[in-house]
């Protein structure tokens, strides 16, 4: 099959049309099909029915389309026959450099085949021509390129959709195996239930740009990371300002929860804090309240960021179930009201480990006035927050009455 071009064919390259070397395009694509299993070297992996078939047809299109475009015109309904054949190529798993690698080598044998008998009376049109074959690879790549990353979004979406919705079955308590299959994604023995907090980026809070842009950035970002550290297999329901990850038992046994928050704060550019607790699927709900407990608690009390279990939080946890002993230690620390000052002071000590420099810092005042204020503490109380039992009962206190109203901070 040779092409006749009705357009206007205004380069000449030694007394003839540039496209006219390139006119047996059927001939010319195999010749190419069979350089590029030969040369380029990711096209030999490709299995041989792609090779003759797909990959033959579409370089005769490529061929096709080129022709025209140095011609000076362009054909619609090859670039869109390309697209699709790129789509299905994405779909199969072929990757898109092997296609750049092939496309930019078939334009190196195209250049050369019309420079063949150039000589140089030729050189001004040759400028145009360069400028074309330009055009040519520009439209070819990108093309391809647009169909990749559609049928990757596709593919993502999809992937997405199917992971909400297992991750919404666990959490609710109802994963079936019919679900995971139909959702393609494989229930795990156990998981990793994270909860999670994603404080807000500064820029949040700056009125001249836009709030809600910042915030999906910054959730887009720790979305990134989370499937680069964890791949696929990870499940999460996560907003601009938490939620929850279940990670499963495989995944957890090769990876370091701690680093992993680590990476998330990098990434999310603010201090991520999360809570975690084991599970089997059945217990993912209940794993999942006690986990956000343990974040509210960390929240509550103003530990600093990072990754908590409940070995770290027992004690605490156990501080707050109702009973007489909450009701009792809430009202320890009900001689501070009158004196916000020094509660402030005791919770920035305390959740300081105790250092005096450090609490003087984070208040802006001198050690002695955290001494001083630590005294009348004690003199308030009774109890002493020098001493290690004085300690105890006022950082007791301190988890009961974060729970004294709901959601409030104490002080």
């Amino acid at each position: 099959m040779t092409i006749t071009s009705t357009t206007r064919q205004d380069l000449i390259v030694s007394g003839r049309p540039i496209t006219s070397s390139l006119q047996d395009v059927w001939a010319l694509s195999r010749t190419m099909v069979g350089h590029f299993v030969e040369n380029v070297v990711p096209c030999r992996t490709l299995p041989g029915e792609a090779i003759n078939g797909d990959i033959t047809t579409i370089t005769r299109v490529c061929l096709e389309l080129a022709v025209s475009m140095l011609d000076g015109s362009d054909i619609p309904e090859k670039t869109q026959q390309l697209h699709n054949a790129a789509g299905a190529w994405a779909r199969e798993g072929i990757p898109i450099d092997t296609i750049h690698h092939a496309v930019h080598e078939g334009c190196k044998l195209g250049f050369d085949m019309i420079l063949a008998n150039a000589t140089a009376d030729d050189f001004e049109n040759l400028k145009t021509i360069n400028r074309r074959l330009l055009e040519v690879l520009d439209t070819i790549t990108s093309t391809v390129s647009r169909a990749y990353v559609k049928e990757l979004r596709s593919v993502v979406s999809e992937h997405h959709t199917a992971a909400h919705t297992l991750t919404s079955a666990l959490l609710g308590g109802h994963p079936t195996s019919t679900m995971a299959r139909e959702c393609g994604i494989e229930i795990a023995a156990s998981y990793s239930v994270l909860a999670v907090t994603i404080p807000p980026h500064p820029e949040e809070r700056n009125p001249r740009v836009n709030q809600q842009v910042v915030a999906r950035r910054k959730l887009r970002r720790l979305q990134a990371e989370l499937a680069k550290q964890c791949g696929h297999g990870v499940l999460a329901l996560l907003s601009v300002d938490g939620g929850t990850i279940l990670l499963p038992e495989k995944l957890v046994t090769a990876l370091d929860l701690d680093a992993l928050v680590e990476h998330l704060t990098h990434a999310a550019q603010v201090p991520v804090t999360a809570a975690v607790v084991e599970a089997a699927p059945s217990e993912v709900p209940s794993a999942a309240d006690q986990a956000h407990e343990l974040l509210d608690m960390v929240q509550r009390l103003h530990c600093m960021r990072g990754l908590y279990r409940f070995d770290d939080l027992a004690l605490e946890y156990q501080l707050t179930r109702p009973g007489p002993g909450l009701d009792r230690l809430r009202t320890l620390l009900d001689p501070l009201d009158e004196h916000p000052e020094l509660l402030e002071t005791l919770q920035r000590h305390i959740s300081n480990n105790l250092n005096r420099q450090r609490t003087a810092r984070s208040l802006h005042v001198h050690t002695n006035t955290v001494d001083y204020r630590l005294k009348r503490v004690g003199q308030l109380t009774g109890f002493d927050p020098s001493q290690s039992s004085g300690v105890w009962y006022l950082r007791s206190a301190l988890i009961a009455r974060s729970y004294r109203k709901p959601g409030a901070l104490p002080g």
